[in-house]
């Protein structure tokens, strides 16, 4: 490149960081030799050589098309502009061993600290880096084996809510389909449910549980199968917006539809009057990226967790009577 410019390394080098004392010209003809040649300067190299330190922070999180971990990363990103530090993110796609390498290749680059919604167990490994001044944060699902903050949602509470919600509806034939069971948000939200449901004093739900149900495709044929039996439910509780979508698909031109409550708020709900446990997924990823900047800045106390409330909202959709 300098050779392109005509101008020696250092005047290069120079020129790159606008450094004082090189004429615009000069500067100018460094710029295009560099343009040219597609020569980026390392941000991250630079600073490091200099004493300084990374301002970016990273975050591992599941698919960012859906909608919750895009509000995720969007309430951190905010959160985080206002420090002087800047977000890159990756998805896990629901694989540890992948979850893994990315923990790995984002300490690699110095990150000042790392945001995780863990899709593996066993994350005593990141003890070591913690010591080394690492923060971690984790997001929607607690650590395993690592004292770390955390900031996860009220998955327990919101499922029992939508339970007894249907429950005061008049329902008892209630389906609970749920997304992969060993995701603790998942169990909460299952054991919330089965809890609201033992209180009442009803098993007819039994029958009517499905888990393991990952994407919007499987949701539409598992209710389509649940609606096919007989006697079929009277109402539909599904533990993720994924799932609801597909059960909204199921139930697409049926004359006398189930009742149905999804866990997690989605666009146009309120337009199709979906009855939903509703929550702050941007205030969740506000709270990770504030417990984040106070490690950074020495924070030293125990591990925190922080629980984000639900609320059942009442569009229509679950408030349908058993017929």
């Amino acid at each position: 490149m300098a050779a392109l410019a005509g101008v020696s390394l250092k005047t290069a080098s120079r020129a790159l960081n606008a450094e004082p004392n090189v004429a615009e010209a000069t500067g100018r003809r460094v710029r295009d030799a560099a343009d040219e040649l597609g020569y980026r300067l390392n941000g991250i190299a630079r600073e490091l050589r200099r004493g300084a330190t990374s301002a970016l922070v990273g975050l591992i999180s599941g698919d960012l098309t859906n909608p919750f971990y895009s509000a995720v990363a969007s309430g951190i990103e905010r959160e985080l502009r206002q420090h002087g530090l800047q977000l890159v993110t990756a998805n896990n796609d629901e694989d540890a061993e992948r979850e893994r390498e990315l923990i790995d290749a984002f300490l690699e680059r110095r990150v000042r600290a790392l945001l995780i919604v863990p899709s593996g167990t066993g994350h005593d490994y990141l003890t070591i880096e913690g010591n080394r001044g690492v923060p971690f944060v984790f997001l929607d699902r607690p650590p395993d084996g690592l004292a770390a903050d955390a900031v996860v949602i009220d998955n327990h509470g919101g499922a029992r809510s939508a339970a007894q919600h249907l429950l005061a509806g008049g329902h008892r034939r209630i389906a609970l389909v749920a997304d992969l069971a060993r995701m603790a948000p998942q169990r909460e939200r299952i054991d919330g449910f089965v809890q609201a449901m033992g209180a009442a004093g009803s098993d007819e739900w039994r029958p009517y549980l499905r888990t393991d149900v990952h994407d919007v495709r499987n949701a539409e044929r598992t209710v389509g199968e649940l609606l096919a039996t007989d006697p079929a439910p009277t109402a539909v509780f599904t533990t993720n917006n994924r799932l609801t979508t597909g059960a909204l698909r199921a139930l697409r031109g049926r004359p006398d539809p189930p009742a149905l409550i999804g866990f997690d708020d989605f666009d146009l709900a309120d337009v199709i009057g979906a009855t939903v446990v509703a929550h702050d997924a941007m205030a969740l990823g506000r709270a990770a990226a504030r417990l984040a900047h106070e490690r950074i800045s020495g924070h030293e106390g125990p591990a925190r967790t922080i629980v984000i409330p639900t609320s059942v909202v009442a569009r229509g959709s679950g408030e349908r009577r058993p017929s």
